[in-house]
């Protein structure tokens, strides 16, 4: 579920655009099918389904004697209009099951109609792909609606900050640790850009939450949040033994996992062979920290509450509660930093 929903947040115009014509195709085809399908008129028999185009026929041959013969056959027919061929052969099929009379017509008809030429279609071209065309156009109205929708949004949370807000931040503050200052190298350490409390308790199976990360402008970076990564029975409620807290930047081909576990899993070296790929063990402490970094985001996952159950299981194997404070930082952009050097003027 968080890599659809990282998949959709990065691609956010091709996903509405997309959308947008898979939705203007099923309009097309409600309003071509439904509301104003084709309807055909004064259709000649070799257009028809057999059924109606055999009982065309039929009244052909018991009436074109009374009127006008063979000739005025020929025109009720629309000989041209058939394939190579195929008047013939609807002739001959019909001369099964007749008699009499209208056997004797019938054959008198097949044999007073010359081989009809094969002729293109009376219908126009255009006629044929009305239907089709209707769709295609209202797939592209309907994408043209949504993508220019999706870019005035976009354009207006851009415009409607002040002059104030669009000014850069300073530079390592928004990457600085609140708890070091030393280690700052650019201006002062200043509060996290988002904060988010999460809390665990024992039969919450599903346990998953993922929070947005993003710029005063409301533009996307990335998303940070936890997971059950082991549990140590299959049994309900789970028995979780660790979590995964993971972080995702939009600017970075990675996402940086660390696992949180109890102290009977750290202990257990099986049980760190098993998870070492998730992510770099750490084991679960009140109050400790747990920093995840990528190339524009860091977050700080500080633990505020941690609990054990008792079972059948060995002591401190399993959660009863977790509570953590998630809280993070947008880097400055390189870029921009580079840009500003570049701009100091030489003395």
């Amino acid at each position: 579920m968080n890599g659809i929903r990282r998949f959709v947040d990065e691609r956010r115009v091709y996903v509405a655009l997309v959308g947008g014509a898979v939705l203007g195709l099923a309009i097309g085809l409600l309003i071509g099918w439904w509301v104003w399908p084709v309807e055909w008129r004064n259709s000649t028999p070799a257009n028809l389904r057999q059924d109606f185009q055999d009982d065309s026929v039929m009244y052909v041959v018991e009436n074109y004697e009374a009127n006008g013969g063979v000739e005025w056959a020929r025109q009720k027919l629309a000989e041209q209009q058939w394939a190579e061929g195929q008047l013939n052969e609807t002739l001959t099929r019909l001369e099964e099951g007749q008699g009499g009379e209208t056997l004797i017509r019938l054959r008198n008809l097949k044999k007073g109609l010359p081989e009809a030429e094969v002729s293109p279609p009376s219908e126009p071209l255009i006629d044929r792909l009305r239907p089709f065309l209707l769709v295609c156009g209202v797939a592209l109205l309907v994408a043209a609606v949504v993508g220019g929708a999706l870019l005035i949004v976009g354009r207006q949370k851009g415009d409607g900050k002040g002059e104030a807000e669009k000014a850069p931040p300073p530079l390592g503050g928004a990457f600085a640790d609140p708890l070091a200052a030393g280690d700052v190298e650019f201006g002062e350490p200043v509060p996290p850009q988002a904060q988010f409390v999460t809390s665990y308790s024992l039969g919450d199976d599903h346990y998953d939450p993922s929070f947005s990360i993003e710029l005063e402008t409301g533009e996307f970076m990335g998303e940070c949040g936890v997971g059950i990564s082991d549990t140590l029975s299959s049994g309900e409620p789970s028995r979780v033994t660790a979590f995964e807290i993971w972080l995702f930047d939009k600017n970075d081909i990675r996402t940086v996992t660390k696992v949180l576990m109890s102290e009977y899993a750290f202990g257990d070296e099986a049980l760190r062979t098993k998870l070492a790929p998730k992510g770099e063990p750490i084991l679960a402490a009140l109050n400790d920290e747990v920093v995840l970094e990528t190339k524009r985001l860091r977050v700080q996952a500080r633990i505020l509450d941690v609990g054990y159950g008792s079972a059948d299981l060995p002591d401190n194997s399993f959660f009863s509660g977790l509570t953590l404070d998630l809280s993070a930082w947008v880097k400055p952009d390189p870029q921009a930093k580079s840009m500003m050097a570049d701009e100091t003027p030489f003395l």
